[in-house]
């Protein structure tokens, strides 16, 4: 059976020690990214199975109409909506769930929380130009003395969110020494008032009252565009919002609008609407906005927990026994295996 391996934009999957476990069988890794139907129809015409990376591709009822072959979709961490599971099902195709790590994701989130509040990012830039002591970030738009930074004891952070990766944000928050505030649904505020933080009396008083809002919320069609620019706007001039979550948890434009108008004064995103993004996205351009390319869960053992789970769902279902299956109901239409002659895979 022929595995291919998706979107490994660093060319890592192969050097982990996880991947032994794919060596007796065909696989080929692609290490760039492409969007449209047709060219992920040919690229993916001879696989039996698919290891996606996260979200990095969508697969959707028209690319599985032009993959007669296709059997298995082995996910890495949890399948979400950028797989139409249902189409999947129709087509015979199972769906292996893997497993995920709120770690990276968090301690990232707490690593753009205090590069951003002391400028690190302006700060180094400006350094490697020859500029000493120098942030910039002294448009109008912003507070006198923004550029020095700010500590973060004695400040106040709201997370949004209050599930796996909030909670961690929330105790790291909790030891620097901050007033941690938290808003979300009914069961979330109730957890975290039993774990000694406070609760938001709404989501107004989180946006007006946090120095640093942090945003923890799975991306659904309740929560999708959930904050918008006049949330945005009662934000405080020296505040920072921070997403490592999902990008469409922010209405469109709605970010880049309130940057410029200085509320908040910074942010620090990890995500965007469609990625990888190009070099002349608009939040790049923002002197007040620290960008990282999605690597929340990239870090090495993450990349370990994640492809070891995806790669025990592949072999367990080449050997008969399929783990971790979210459609069952693909199994019982599932076409027999089938022998084809193409041109072979490299191995991985």
């Amino acid at each position: 059976m022929n595995i291919v391996i998706l979107d490994d934009y660093q060319d890592a999957v192969r050097k982990l020690a996880c991947a032994r476990k794919l060596d007796p069988y065909p696989a080929k890794v692609y290490t760039n990214n492409v969007k449209g139907v047709g060219q992920l129809a040919v690229r993916l015409r001879d696989a039996d199975i698919v290891v996606l990376i996260r979200e990095r591709t969508a697969i959707t009822r028209a690319l599985l109409e032009k993959l007669p072959r296709l059997k298995l979709i082995a996910q890495t961490g949890a399948v979400g909506p950028h797989i139409d599971v249902q189409a999947c099902t129709e087509h015979g195709v199972a769906v292996a769930e893997g497993v995920g790590d709120p770690v990276a994701p968090a301690e990232l989130t707490w690593a753009l929380i205090m590069a951003a509040m002391r400028r690190i990012p302006q700060y180094v830039a400006n350094l490697k130009h020859g500029a000493w002591q120098q942030s910039g970030l002294k448009a109008a738009s912003m507070p006198p003395n923004f550029g020095l930074g700010m500590v973060l004891r004695g400040r106040t952070l709201g997370i949004w969110g209050y599930g796996r990766i909030g909670r961690l944000v929330a105790g790291y928050g909790r030891a620097f020494g901050m007033r941690v505030l938290v808003w979300g649904r009914e069961a979330s505020r109730v957890q975290a008032a039993a774990d000694g933080f406070e609760v938001a009396p709404d989501k107004a008083a989180l946006f007006r009252d946090s120095d640093v809002l942090s945003l923890h919320l799975r991306l659904t069609d309740e929560t999708r565009g959930c904050v918008r620019f006049d949330d945005l706007a009662t934000m405080k001039p020296t505040a920072l919002l921070v997403n490592t979550a999902r990008a469409e948890l922010i209405e469109p434009d709605a970010l880049v609008a309130a940057l410029n108008r200085g509320r908040p004064g910074m942010a620090a995103v990890d995500v965007f609407e469609s990625e990888p993004i190009l070099q002349g996205h608009a939040l790049l351009r923002l002197e007040n906005c620290v960008c990282t390319p999605h690597i929340g869960f990239v870090e090495l053992d993450s990349y370990e927990t994640y492809f070891s789970a995806a790669f025990d769902n592949v072999v367990n279902y080449i050997k008969g026994t399929p783990t971790h299956i979210v459609n069952p109901g693909a199994l019982q239409v599932r076409r027999p295996l089938q022998s084809r002659s193409s041109s072979r895979p490299t191995p991985l």
